[in-house]
């Protein structure tokens, strides 16, 4: 196990670098009292269990404003001071927020799909306090200065957790130097490109070029490129897409073999090379996203980390918790890209999450209109793709992942320290004095079933492929910045969540 961590430690400490200077676009000035359910400017939580980054002590957290202040243990702890609350949650674990990197809120232009209000909501009640919000399913893609002004309008006085922005990296602006730093000065986190067709029109996919391009202008900025790693082959060439079969998931699992994303992968490493120390890209990082292929594809990951290129990969919480096998004819709320593999992959992905060659997780929350998912016939080939389940993905995680033997601190690793890393947060990711005060309290023994009667937030449960599953780890409170703005059931009444930009 010590010989796998010290592969992956060149890639953090290249993670940690990444690192900017942030600011926060503050809502307008909104009373405390409607910001937070807990009106309180000063406070203490308390735990027998409190994940911090020197693992679990029974203690206290001091919140003082946005920050936490102090972190002690029982024994070191002395009490308050006069008039200063202690909210006492006994045996719950108290964790930092979770960090999603990868979720689309499709706002603004397609808000009927999600939108700002109803996503983050969902996100504070899974314990969520930061999402990083993709370009595309927005309409205008966020490719240019223009667009990201009409996203950032979008979620103003709309957003219940702090929201960033990745860009978008396509050929329109790939070899356009000028329009590329545009963006970063503006404040996206990094950027984004897809190797194979979006399914959105004005985000048309990229190819090594332009994605060497991408990666020399982010070296100035030491921001990450996340790449949607698949290149389309002819496997669909055989398929009829008009034949009953389009309702069995096996033949959309045909359309998207494993190939692709290996063979996006191979191309990819072909740049990655110049991310090394002394490389014509130092100083910039690529992230591949959704990883689903446990074999070929990670083979060609872990041996890049070998070399010295700066990679990294996640995975998301239904490539770990659902498997084809089980995909029932027409059931097109599995319908995602890639696609949800076998069980025997589904084991590789955990054994390597497991040992650290996945590095971190995130939720690829892609909803859409319900009508789109085809639902009633129930074609794989033509309904929309995407997993719609932002407000599960941490009990899904610790449900699916006990049988793993998942600790605590791996979820904090995988879902706050490392995805913070990577889009630049320094002061998220961890509860550690001198951090936001971004906490989540959860029970990781309270069982609940996803029926029509649980509180859902996400706009249209009914295409989320987790409804009708009994899960383990129910989320009690959420803290944004201090502000309790989810406590079991209620979120507070005005949306104060930050917009998080990036400046050098």
């Amino acid at each position: 196990m010590e010989l796998l961590q010290w592969r992956i430690i060149p890639a953090l400490m290249l993670l940690a670098s990444l690192a900017v200077y942030l600011y926060v676009k503050e809502p307008p000035e909104v009373s405390r009292d409607d910001c937070s359910l807990l009106p309180r400017y000063r406070y203490w939580i308390k735990s027998k269990r409190i994940v911090t980054p020197g693992g679990i002590i029974s203690g206290a957290v001091e919140v003082k404003g946005k920050f936490i202040t102090s972190v002690v243990t029982e024994n070191d702890w002395r009490g308050t001071s006069k008039g200063e609350q202690v909210i006492d949650y006994g045996e719950a674990v108290v964790m930092p927020g979770l960090v999603d990197v990868h979720a689309h809120l499709d706002d603004p232009g397609r808000a009927d799909w999600e939108g700002f209000p109803s996503g983050t909501k969902a996100a504070a009640a899974g314990g969520i306090t930061t999402l990083i919000d993709m370009p595309l399913n927005s309409f205008p893609s966020t490719t240019s200065t223009e667009s990201l002004e009409l996203k950032m309008k979008a979620a103003e006085k709309n957003i219940y957790v702090d929201v960033g922005f990745w860009g978008g990296l396509v050929p329109e602006n790939a070899f356009n130097s000028s329009a590329l730093e545009a963006l970063l000065e503006a404040g996206v986190l990094g950027l984004k490109s897809f190797m194979c067709p979006s399914g959105i029109n004005d985000f048309p996919m990229t190819n090594a070029n332009h994605i060497k391009e991408g990666l020399s202008v982010l070296a100035k900025y030491r921001r990450p490129l996340l790449v949607h790693a698949e290149i389309q082959l002819d496997s669909e060439s055989h398929l009829d897409l008009n034949t009953e079969d389009a309702r069995s998931y096996s033949t959309y699992l045909k359309t998207r073999p494993p190939e692709w994303e290996e063979a996006a992968i191979r191309e990819l490493l072909t740049v990655t090379k110049d991310t090394r120390i002394g490389g014509s890209a130092e100083g910039a990082h690529l992230h591949i996203v959704h990883l689903s292929d446990a074999s070929s594809s990670l083979d060609l990951i872990k041996e890049a980390k070998v070399n010295g290129d700066s990679v990294s990969v996640e995975t998301c919480p239904h490539y770990l918790a659902f498997t084809s096998e089980e995909i029932q004819d027409g059931d097109t709320r599995f319908k995602c890209a890639p696609p949800i593999r076998d069980a025997s992959n589904r084991e590789k992905l955990w054994e390597a999450l497991m040992d650290g060659h996945i590095d971190m997780l995130s939720s690829d929350h892609s909803p859409t209109v319900p009508e789109l998912k085809l639902q009633g016939d129930g074609n794989f080939l033509r309904a929309w793709g995407g997993i719609s389940g932002l407000q599960f993905v941490l009990p899904v995680t610790w449900s699916y992942g006990k049988k793993y033997g998942v600790t605590l601190e791996q979820l904090a690793l995988w879902w706050s320290e490392r995805p913070a890393k990577i889009a630049g947060q320094k002061l998220k990711g961890a509860i550690a004095s001198g951090n936001f005060a971004d906490i989540v309290v959860w029970d990781p023994s309270a069982e609940f079933d996803l029926t029509d009667e649980y509180p859902v937030y996400i706009k249209h449960p009914s295409i989320s492929a987790y409804m009708g599953k009994r899960l383990a780890g129910k989320v009690f409170a959420t803290f944004v910045g201090g502000n309790l703005v989810y406590k079991e059931g209620k979120h507070a009444p005005a949306a104060c969540g930050v917009q998080i930009l990036a400046r050098r």
